[in-house]
């Protein structure tokens, strides 16, 4: 029976239900979204002693990781943890700055990635998988930390064994927090941490 039907019919049934100006509006408001909202944003330059501590404490926190890794012959360091100096050192008041944050996040996604990738492998999707639900896990935990996401990559890429998650995921990210609390509070205007749970 319903290919007796008359294709103009069909036709007018689809197109009824077919708003277009509901996709227009739609696509205007895409089109918006993507223009942005604002001329320009940038950070504001910090004043010259701000940039003098942050230098020094990511200079030592990072030489310290590098110096203690050589020493005792294990890998503490990894490329995420150059971005954690930048928002350990840099923007220490930021919630995602803080030891929970910097020492949760980096474990978080390492136990997250480590899971998927003896489950499932190193496969494009599998990488994807990690570093989507390191960041889920985060949030659910209230640890997030950008350069935790590099963590899964990582260990993804480099198919890390179990002991990842002590050295360098845990141990490394001690000695930033310690370097970091340290420095921080040398300065006069420094504060770090805000809170450590």
């Amino acid at each position: 029976m319903k290919g007796y039907l008359p294709k103009r019919r069909i036709y007018s049934t689809y197109l009824a239900r077919f708003n277009y100006q509901n996709v227009q509006d739609k696509w205007k408001n895409y089109c918006f979204k993507i223009r942005g909202t604002r001329r320009s944003f940038c950070l504001d330059r910090p004043h010259h002693r701000h940039i003098f501590w942050s230098w020094c404490g990511s200079f030592i926190g990072i030489a310290a990781t590098a110096y203690l890794s050589v020493k005792t012959n294990s890998p503490l360091l990894m490329a995420p943890f150059g971005a954690t100096s930048v928002l350990i050192f840099g923007i220490p008041d930021s919630p995602l700055a803080q030891p929970r944050n910097v020492i949760g996040g980096n474990l978080v996604a390492a136990l997250v990635s480590l899971t998927i990738l003896h489950l499932f492998g190193s496969e494009p999707w599998a990488m994807g998988m990690a570093v989507a639900t390191a960041i889920g896990m985060m949030q659910l935990t209230a640890t997030l930390h950008p350069p935790s996401g590099a963590v899964a990559l990582v260990v993804m890429m480099t198919k890390a064994s179990w002991q990842f998650i002590l050295t360098p995921a845990l141990e490394g990210s001690i000695i930033l927090v310690l370097c970091a609390v340290v420095f921080n509070n040398l300065a006069h205007e420094r504060t770090y941490p805000k809170y450590w749970f």
